[in-house]
């Protein structure tokens, strides 16, 4: 474990990093608009899942050899965004009579979705494995003999407070827009709006150098 005061700069680091809007809050605020907020929670926590492929790997040296090959990261960095742009036209396509207006209504089947989608969508994204990379060495004691578990307390702890977050994130936007719920009209734009939204970020992901 590092020493308190790195930990304490880390802590304060990661939790500014983790509520600033970016892919992964976008994913869970696309989720719960659609489909409620267990629907969000799951989301957050398949995200959370697919943090934990980046910590081990950051372990184990993996995030140095995504860096050092152009070819394998873009392989990861161009499924990643394929990925969402294939959710995004998901949603674009849905009809609105699939669509579920009543959160309580909301399936087992439906949640797992989602959870299995948040994962994939973290575990492709290759930023991740690059800020572990660029992140958490300013935090360690690099004079210590227990390097590897620095870096997997520090990971660990911040993918905790990052779903931590996620889940809040979640609770909060499908509480406001319950109350919108009778609107079916509001619901179906914006399912379109989140699929837009989904395929820019998969574009964004795909296009950025």
């Amino acid at each position: 474990m590092p020493d308190l005061q790195n930990f304490l700069l880390f802590a304060l680091a990661g939790l500014i990093l983790n509520i600033t809007p970016g892919n992964d809050m976008i994913f869970v605020i696309s989720r719960s608009l659609s489909y409620g907020t267990k629907a969000g929670v799951y989301a957050a926590l398949g995200i959370g899942l697919g943090c934990f492929v980046h910590i081990f790997a950051s372990v184990v040296g993996l995030s140095v050899i995504i860096q050092k090959s152009e070819i394998l990261f873009n392989i990861i960095r161009y499924a990643g965004a394929a990925y969402l742009i294939f959710i995004g036209i998901k949603s674009l396509m849905e009809k609105p009579s699939t669509m579920i207006f009543n959160q309580n209504q909301n399936d087992k089947n439906t949640n797992l979705k989602i959870l299995r989608q948040g994962t994939i969508t973290n575990v492709l994204n290759p930023k991740v494995s690059l800020f572990f990379l660029a992140f958490l060495p300013q935090f360690i004691n690099n004079h210590s003999d227990n390097i590897s578990s620095q870096i997997l307390f520090l990971g660990l702890w911040f993918n905790f407070s990052g779903t931590l977050v996620n889940v809040l994130i979640a609770l909060l936007f499908s509480k406001v827009i319950a109350k919108l719920s009778s609107f079916q009209q509001f619901w179906k734009i914006q399912n379109k709006i989140s699929g837009i939204v989904l395929i820019g970020l998969g574009l964004h992901i795909a296009l950025k150098k």
